[in-house]
């Protein structure tokens, strides 16, 4: 197995940024009453949990001092990655006005 390259700062920072990003997008269609958003505000809110478990996880690797640390980096790893890929999802069908 590959040693740690301690990703979890990356990570932490990334999926903050993210986290904020959809707090914006969610807040913005609750702000301007977009009644077709019902799909959108779900899919939002989910790319926000899964944002948000990622941010956690990656600074419980950060302030673990023994070997879990690395399990909670691989999980973090993963749940941000599946998060850009919903997020990129619900993007891509937005833009194709796939959901409306």
């Amino acid at each position: 197995m590959a040693e740690n390259n301690n990703n979890f700062p990356h990570i932490l920072t990334a999926s903050s940024t993210l986290l904020g990003l959809c707090f914006v997008v969610l807040t913005s269609l609750r702000l301007n009453n977009f009644r077709d958003g019902s799909i959108i505000d779900e899919f939002t809110a989910v790319a926000i949990i899964m944002f948000l478990t990622s941010s956690i996880l990656s600074y419980l690797s950060m302030r673990s001092k023994n070997e879990p640390s690395a399990v909670y980096e691989r999980i973090a790893d993963f749940v941000f990655l599946s998060g850009l890929v919903f997020l990129f999802v619900t993007t891509m069908l937005i833009t194709f006005n796939i959901i409306k």
